[in-house]
């Protein structure tokens, strides 16, 4: 069994970084960076056992910076 982000992959995931939050699913991960699709930045999270109260959604996926992710988990939620 795969751990930590590679044990995510295909799923939907909420991604805390060093300035922002994103959230999405997880399609691909190595060694510099994660990439999401259905992507969303999120301005304010809510109450953490609820869905997003504000976020927005990319137009594209989008590529996250590994070196910049303090935390991350299984969105179950919906977006």
């Amino acid at each position: 069994m795969k751990e930590g982000l590679e044990g995510l992959i295909g799923k939907r995931v909420t991604i805390w970084c060093l300035n922002y939050i994103y959230g999405g699913k997880l399609v691909g991960v190595n060694e510099t960076d994660i990439r999401l699709t259905d992507a969303v930045v999120v301005y304010e999270t809510g109450e953490l056992t609820g869905p997003y109260k504000s976020a927005q959604k990319f137009p594209t996926d989008w590529y996250v910076r590994t070196g910049c992710i303090e935390s991350y988990g299984e969105y179950v939620h919906g977006s």
